[in-house]
């Protein structure tokens, strides 16, 4: 049988940045010192008005391309999870595909996820791959919750960033994803929600829970939703662990959704972990929604804290309400992250080097093929 495996992952932000000393020279009444303290959040990258989820999610695929050396031919599947999609039709996935020139053989599909969306696209990834439909599978997140985001609103402004991650999830025969968990209830839907954009009128839309305080098409009831994800994430957590059949002490991290550090924190003291097993990445880029997790992974496999047989589980949760969770076992060579630069260098070295010695160094960087690093693991 084959297994999906987590393979290279490529992120790409926008170039403009929203810092807190900026929204503090805007809002002088603004506590910049408090939020920060709340939101663990120091800068946030922001979609220019033309620019869309596609366009990042295009960028962070072109990156996984060149970075990686990936051949896109070699692509049979694309998903693509977003929440601020293009246009209510045609699906993004489509115009997506047709940008980066995969085959017109690929299946491609959006879903619309928020927090949760990671994990539950790496379940249909791993399904796909498992039935033998797809050997490659191109899987993007991206969002750009600033477009509804009113530039006065306090507490979203300062809590959401726009970005997007782009992982390959590739055929292997050896088991690293799964025991995936899910959730939903749908009575939370009115606790984060945009009633625009959609079919249904305004007069008969959901109403949101209390009452609007900012005039931002995000709603976003912010205590109601760390009282769910107190109360939802640690029997997912319970869950994943039974049915991979590890016990907590085999864990090595819980790369959780970069929510803000008030809700990682509380999450910590629940589940009584430590910050050395729940790590963080949302500093310098704030909420990005589904690409929290992705952005995470990049981040610590960079930092050479996530190399192959690393045990973890990924949570998601958030809008919906929607949650789900798995395992997952490390199998990617963290060394693979630099091969493509190392490799340039090399075929640009000083002519003074001789040709052999250029040529060693180049084969001395090349990637490990991805099942001799799972056999290291």
């Amino acid at each position: 049988m084959r297994y999906a495996a987590i393979g290279p992952i490529a992120i790409h932000l926008p170039e403009k940045v929203e810092d807190n000393d900026l929204l503090g020279s805007q809002f002088p009444k603004w506590d910049m010192d408090l939020i920060y303290a709340k939101t663990g959040i120091r800068a946030r990258h922001i979609a220019e008005p033309n620019q869309c989820a596609s366009d990042l999610g295009v960028a962070a695929a072109e990156k996984l391309f060149a970075e990686y050396d990936i051949d896109r031919n070699s692509i049979d599947f694309l998903l693509f999870c977003t929440q601020t999609p293009d246009y209510p039709l045609p699906t993004t996935a489509c115009l997506i595909q047709d940008r980066l020139g995969l085959p017109t053989s690929v299946g491609a599909l959006d879903f619309n996820l928020g927090c949760s969306g990671f994990v539950y696209g790496l379940s249909l990834a791993d399904g796909l791959i498992r039935a033998g439909t797809a050997k490659r599978v191109l899987f993007i997140t991206a969002e750009t919750y600033s477009k509804y985001i009113d530039p006065t609103d306090r507490s979203l402004r300062t809590i959401f960033g726009d970005g997007a991650a782009a992982t390959l999830v590739e055929a292997s025969e050896k088991p690293s994803l799964g025991s995936f968990v899910f959730g939903t209830d749908g009575r939370g839907a009115d606790t984060l929600l945009v009633t625009e954009g959609g079919a249904r009128k305004p007069d008969d839309a959901i109403q949101p829970r209390k009452r609007r305080r900012w005039p931002s098409s995000l709603y976003m009831d912010g205590p109601e939703l760390v009282k769910f994800s107190l109360e939802a994430v640690p029997p997912v957590v319970e869950k994943v662990l039974t049915q991979a059949n590890w016990t907590r002490d085999q864990v090595d991290m819980y790369l959780l959704h970069q929510a803000t550090v008030f809700m990682l924190d509380h999450l910590r003291e629940r589940l009584s972990l430590d910050r050395e097993h729940t790590p963080e990445a949302l500093e310098e880029y704030g909420n990005t929604v589904s690409s929290t997790i992705p952005i995470l992974i990049h981040d610590l496999r960079r930092k050479q804290q996530l190399r192959p047989g690393k045990q973890t589980l990924l949570v998601g949760f958030g809008v919906g309400l929607s949650w789900a969770g798995c395992a997952w076992t490390e199998t990617w060579c963290a060394e693979q992250v630099l091969a493509g630069e190392k490799a340039k260098a090399a075929a640009s070295a000083p002519s003074a080097m001789s040709n052999d010695k250029a040529e060693d160094l180049a084969s001395g960087t090349k990637a490990k093929d991805s099942d001799d690093c799972r056999d290291a693991a």
